[in-house]
């Protein structure tokens, strides 16, 4: 869990890049990819990881001013969600840098049913984005897209370090 502002803005802004170029990547094509037909797409994915971020902000008392609705039609274009996905990620910053203090990370609001510490929240909204785009990158695969490097490369990358990509 996050101890200051600065410790979660620091993680945040690695990872929010990551997301960036995965976000950056979807065609409009790939958007209907689907897990099954009783899961959700590419699109809905990636559209959850958007409408999560100022949804479990408002429940902490900040008021991102690009609010979506959680359950909002997923945009058909693909630029339509990294765009979201960048205007919402800055503006969580820009309230939290703003209104919150160190001390604020140990205030507790109402989260599912629950009490969060904000510290706690902030560290879920980490680990969500995380764990979401994993699922993105396997139905980006499967849609025929090239998965940008993330903590290291990607199979297509590997002949850029002029090495042979670890054996399947």
């Amino acid at each position: 869990m996050f101890n200051t502002i600065q410790e979660f803005v620091q993680v945040w802004k690695t990872e929010a890049k990551i997301t960036e170029r995965v976000m950056d990547a979807l065609t409009d094509a790939s958007l209907q990819q689907p897990v099954t037909d009783e899961h959700r797409t590419l699109g809905r994915v990636a559209w959850h990881i958007v409408t999560t971020i100022p949804e479990m902000m408002d429940n902490t008392g900040l008021h991102i001013k690009e609010m979506l609705n959680p359950e909002s039609p997923v945009p058909s274009k693909a630029i339509e969600i990294a765009g979201a996905y960048k205007a919402v990620s800055a503006g969580m910053i820009e309230e939290i840098t703003s209104k919150w203090n160190d001390d604020s990370l140990t205030a507790e609001d109402e989260m599912y049913g629950e009490k969060w510490e904000r510290r706690f929240t902030l560290t879920a909204l980490v680990q969500h984005q995380i764990h979401h785009r994993g699922q993105m990158t396997i139905l980006m695969r499967q849609a025929g897209i090239k998965v940008p490097s993330i903590y290291g490369p990607a199979k297509e990358d590997w002949s850029e370090f002029g090495m042979e990509a670890p054996e399947v």
